[in-house]
């Protein structure tokens, strides 16, 4: 598969259709203010936020999405989105040891172990549009799950301090004392998404698929790119959750293999 299928029709649906769609926060609205839920002025930032924020991105997309348009920018780019993924997973799971310099850490091999398959076996041309997109959906997708990964480990080492020491204290090192703790936070981590995974067809359409077939796109084309964006997710998940719990249960012990008191 080549990224030619990654081409749509145009599609415009014009202010109108845009100021429309936004109808429906006008519902969401209403049902807060029924309701009595007080998320009336939340709902409004968030939609306000989302079209400020799209409205920059769509800007500067333009600089990347030329195929004659230099990689420097999509480079750029993705030390921007790397960066930013780390200090919110940084804000997200304060209290972690070193984890701003591990997650960036997770997500950057994440990005060369999934990106270099769908561009190493040429399933995507290496463009700055499939670049930049491609980077956003490894790095957007593992967020939460690195987040998550991130607390379990710290609430483990927290909670369960007496276990994990009456381990290492019958002889065990501090690797084999903390991997149930470990892998229960990876099951945790991952069960998500590959749930989300096995339902996907049945359950509900992918976005991405939606998009490309009211683009103009033909289904069979828009199926093969959304399959190929599944395994992608999964596999950035896998990977960066992975490589963050190693990272972190690493130093979670003294180079004496005792737990630290965080």
């Amino acid at each position: 598969m080549s990224a030619a299928f990654l081409a749509v029709g145009r599609s415009d649906i014009g202010l109108v259709g845009l100021a429309a769609s936004g109808g429906l926060i006008a519902v969401g609205v209403g049902i807060s203010f029924w309701r009595g839920l007080g998320l009336e002025r939340s709902l409004l930032w968030a939609a306000m936020r989302a079209l400020v924020q799209l409205l920059i991105v769509g800007w500067a997309l333009q600089l990347v999405v030329d195929p004659n348009d230099s990689l420097i920018w999509s480079g750029v780019w993705l030390l921007f989105m790397l960066a930013f993924a780390a200090w919110t997973t940084a804000q997200r799971a304060a209290g972690v040891p070193k984890v701003f310099a591990l997650s960036l850490l997770a997500y950057a091999l994440s990005g060369v172990v999934t990106l270099g398959v769908l561009f190493g076996f040429q399933v995507y041309e290496l463009e700055g549009r499939t670049i930049v997109p491609l980077a956003g959906i490894v790095v957007g997708n593992s967020l939460s799950a690195t987040v998550l990964v991130s607390r379990q480990l710290l609430e483990a080492a927290s909670e369960q301090r007496g276990v994990i020491e009456g381990r290492l204290a019958l002889g065990l090192s501090a690797r084999d004392a903390f991997q149930p703790h470990l892998q229960r936070a990876l099951r945790t981590a991952l069960v998500p998404q590959i749930e989300t995974t096995k339902a996907v067809g049945i359950v509900a359409l992918p976005g991405a698929m939606v998009g490309l077939i009211l683009a103009g796109v033909d289904p069979a084309d828009a199926v093969m790119v959304q399959i190929s964006v599944m395994y992608l997710v999964l596999g950035s998940v896998a990977t960066t959750t992975t490589v963050m719990s190693i990272g972190i249960s690493r130093e979670l012990f003294t180079p004496a293999q005792q737990l630290r008191r965080l």
